[in-house]
């Protein structure tokens, strides 16, 4: 449906506000709430009204509410004294109170007839298969049933490979069948399979994920756990397993697309090629995963998680000191925008906005971001750890560090498992636990021994300790990772809500002995 008011045109089913035919950018947040407020024109909104239908019930600030309001009447060329449009009802709510026009919007069909480029993608796909219940009691098959249900739903979840249905993949439910078999007739690349054994108030869950072409096993794990809530055993171990399995399909098809002539590649190659750099935090890396990605966007400009790992991948360089950020924000906030109009439901797409949104001083349009990033994939360290990062320069450390530690239990084998140390650790030097800031970052850099924000955690609590020895390791590390590190860099370039918290971090490396 299209809605003509004044000299705009919201159009429903597009996801696109124009102005005399200009497209107006939007956040996704700030179009769903205009267009709640203009197909609810007839009423009043309630603040409630909007939080359930916009963020689904989660607790959110008046201020972060207001700032949507302000945004859409902004993109409507409206503003809070006039309230032309979206009018403030006291102690009510929201109304529109433009004159609308309706529109059928054009059908699929014509939009296709008008030139949509083809999508050239080789997305992997997923079957899980019912898990077997080896109890030795018929009527266990339920809780085997129910884990492997909701492993399917959660992989369902991350967009970037396709999870065949569960009417389909449990037909196979005992049957001795061949993975190779498996992999033909659902047109599947891996299989998920695992097994339920119950016995008292006891359960043992194994799983593993197949490469299903070459019938090797990629990963596997064993899970023993009391009965004491079963719901709750099977929601952690389902989360468990699909936080496990999504980075191994992602190795996986790395491998894969390196075996292929250069001249084969495809977007989906380039892109697992490129995340395969994303994940390993150098600057080389940063700048090879953005050659990959630029391929495969020619390859396909409308391609949704090339350009949201386009967004992350330089606004993770930004923060790192690797590039500027007045020269790659405003490229990277166009892909993070163009990503959520290819897909407003892909968790990568909202995860690439929040990242712009941190690195650009919008630390509650970030939060807001990061937030839904993980209401629509629960499972997504990344999202999780990059929440914990603005929490944190929001002046929220005691819930940065939780969430770090939410990171580190989601995906214990991630390749990002040094950057949540590190996260937990900045948390903790925002506390002033300057000792438990240190174990955390010696754990980070356990992991991954060139990691700048370790070395900057490091340097500040060596400053604030007076320990000159370690001040020194540190500073000369952080210096060979990024070499332009300096008090002008960081007063000026790190996104900071309070004051306090900024000068904290400086005093930190002026006792450490930077300049």
């Amino acid at each position: 449906m299209r809605f003509h008011f004044e000299n705009n045109v919201l159009d429903g089913d597009l996801r696109e506000l124009t102005r005399d035919g200009a497209a107006v950018p939007l956040q996704p947040q700030v179009f769903d709430l205009l267009l709640y407020l203009v197909t609810e024109r007839d009423r009043v909104v309630s603040k409630d009204d909007l939080i359930g239908r916009i963020w689904s019930d989660r607790i959110v600030s008046d201020s972060a509410l207001n700032s949507r309001i302000n945004a859409a009447r902004k993109a409507l060329g409206d503003d809070g004294s006039t309230q032309r449009l979206i009018k403030t009802i006291a102690r009510k709510g929201f109304r529109f109170v433009g004159e609308v026009r309706e529109e059928a919007a054009a059908s699929c069909a014509q939009a296709e007839a008008e030139g949509t480029p083809p999508r050239v993608v080789d997305r992997p796909a997923v079957a899980v298969l019912a898990f077997e219940n080896l109890s030795g009691d018929p009527a266990q098959d339920y809780f085997g049933d129910g884990i492997s249900e909701d492993i399917l739903t959660a992989l369902s979840k991350q967009r970037w490979f396709m999870v065949i249905a569960r009417n389909s993949s449990f037909t196979y439910k005992g049957r001795a069948v061949d993975i190779r078999q498996i992999a033909e007739e659902l047109g599947v690349r891996y299989v998920v399979e695992g097994s339920v054994r119950k016995a008292d108030n006891r359960v043992r869950i194994t799983a593993q994920l197949n490469d299903a072409v070459s019938g090797r096993h990629l990963w596997a794990e064993r899970y023993d756990r009391e009965l004491v809530d079963v719901f709750a055993v099977q929601d952690e171990i389902t989360n468990a397993i699909a936080a496990a399995i999504e980075p191994q399909i992602h190795a996986a098809e790395n491998v894969r697309s390196r075996r292929k002539p250069p001249l084969s590649l495809d977007a989906w190659d380039l892109l697992m090629r490129a995340l395969s750099h994303y994940w390993r935090v150098t600057r080389q890396d940063h700048d090879a995963a953005r050659a990959l990605l630029e391929r495969a966007l020619t390859i396909d400009p409308n391609y949704g998680q090339a350009l949201s790992l386009l967004a992350v991948n330089d606004m993770f360089g930004v923060h790192l000191g690797w590039v500027e950020l007045a020269v790659v924000a405003p490229a990277a906030e166009a892909a993070a925008l163009a990503a959520l109009r290819c897909d407003h439901e892909d968790s990568w797409a909202h995860a690439a906005l929040g990242s712009v949104c941190f690195s650009t001083r919008r630390l509650a349009d970030a939060l807001s971001e990061f937030e839904q990033a993980l209401a629509l994939n629960p499972n997504f360290s990344l999202a999780e750890g990059y929440y914990a990062l603005a929490l944190c320069y929001a002046g929220r450390p005691k819930d940065s560090f939780e969430a770090a530690q939410r990171a580190i239990r989601l995906s214990p084998r991630d390749p990002s498992l040094a950057v949540y140390h590190g996260i937990a650790a900045y948390a903790r030097f925002t506390e002033r636990r300057y000792e438990e800031a240190i174990a955390l970052a010696r754990e980070a850099i356990r992991h991954r021994g060139d990691l700048t924000g370790a070395y900057r955690v490091l340097a500040v609590c060596a400053g604030m300790t007076s320990d000159g020895a370690l001040a020194e390791m540190a500073l000369g590390e952080l210096r060979r990772t990024q070499p332009g590190i300096s008090l002008h860099w960081i007063s000026t370039q790190l996104p900071w809500a309070n004051d306090a918290d900024r000068e904290h971090y400086l005093e930190g490396f002026r006792r450490a002995g930077l300049r």
